[in-house]
């Protein structure tokens, strides 16, 4: 079980505090609960579920059933959890939906440019000319066959998949799941910048998200959102990245033109009912662009929070509860 640490305040409904490490950072989960919870046993249960996710997803393990799913030769059927078999139909759901721009079959690319498994390094990189001639990628749905039912998965052609567009945030979804089968009906839980909250606190009020600004040289925050019943993601330009040949280039990989996303996107920002949805949705829109991403959000009703770069200046573009206002700093 990964460490974790835990504290306690002295209320009629306990403030519980649980965090440990998982996908090559931490997960947080802050909770109300009466007195004589058994916080061992949750703490336990928290870690197992963010374990097995990474068991099961990572493409950094060689274990994991991703990892074995990519080994697999096309034709054949492949067991798989029945965790990552559902994650696999919804993400390939909203590939369809937006078009290809979220697309969890780019696995080579994002080991190519450096951000992958393999420890390529930036120097490594292929130049931004041959960037610029290659090819756009294949919807994943018509390469891959889930079959939910009976939890296996058959490649239809060469395929090397990455689910770091949805997997972290689905792992957020599995410690609230935990936390609700324990009839914990308060809660706040995340991994890294990835967040999904139940209820509100004893006191009646929301749990209050603070929203990183988009700065390569600082962790900062720009605002505060309050979070009820609901789920955020953000997706950015920021945090991971690489220098070639003098350019800024993102770990997020553009499936039209099968190199890395170039288009002036800081982050976007998803509430979402569930983490996973958030997650998947803020990495297509931040492919869509400022054009087209928000045109898509305001077609689906989507709650979402651009911010583009012009220049050295940061412009806002909001939809759905960010349409009227930013969030409060």
């Amino acid at each position: 079980m990964s460490r974790t640490s835990t504290n306690r305040s002295d209320t009629a409904l306990e403030l519980c505090r649980v965090s440990g490490a998982t996908m090559g950072t931490r997960y947080t989960a802050a909770y109300y609960a009466p007195p004589g919870m058994d916080e061992a046993v949750l703490a336990e249960r928290l870690a197992l579920a963010v374990g097995a996710v990474d068991a099961q997803m990572s493409n950094w393990k060689a274990d994991s059933d991703l990892s074995r799913l990519n080994r697999a030769a096309p034709g054949g059927w492949v067991p798989v959890s029945r965790n990552l078999a559902t994650l696999l139909a919804r993400a390939l759901k909203i590939g369809s939906d937006t078009h290809n721009a979220f697309n969890i079959g780019v696995g080579d690319l994002v080991d190519r440019w450096g951000f992958g498994p393999s420890g390529a390094q930036c120097v490594s990189h292929p130049d931004l000319g041959e960037a610029a001639g290659a090819s756009p990628r294949q919807p994943a749905g018509e390469l891959i066959e889930v079959d939910e039912r009976l939890c296996r998965v058959r490649k239809l052609g060469p395929v090397v998949l990455d689910l770091c567009g949805i997997a972290k945030g689905f792992g957020v979804d599995e410690l609230g799941r935990v936390l609700s089968e324990h009839g914990i009906e308060s809660w706040l839980v995340g991994i890294d910048g990835e967040m999904r909250a139940r209820g509100n606190k004893p006191d009646g009020g929301p749990w209050a998200i603070a929203l990183e600004a988009p700065d390569y040289e600082r962790r900062a925050a720009m605002g505060v959102i309050e979070l009820a019943d609901a789920a955020i993601a953000t997706s950015g330009d920021y945090r991971r990245w690489a220098d070639v040949g003098g350019a800024r280039i993102s770990h997020t990989m553009d499936p039209r033109t099968g190199a890395p996303l170039a288009g002036g996107m800081a982050s976007v920002t998803v509430v979402a009912k569930t983490c996973a949805d958030a997650d998947a949705y803020a990495t297509a829109l931040m492919v869509l662009g400022a054009q087209a991403g928000p045109d898509y959000a305001r077609q689906r009703g989507l709650d979402v929070l651009f911010i583009v770069r012009d220049g050295e200046a940061l412009r806002t573009i909001g939809t759905g509860c960010f349409a009227d206002e930013a969030p409060s700093s």
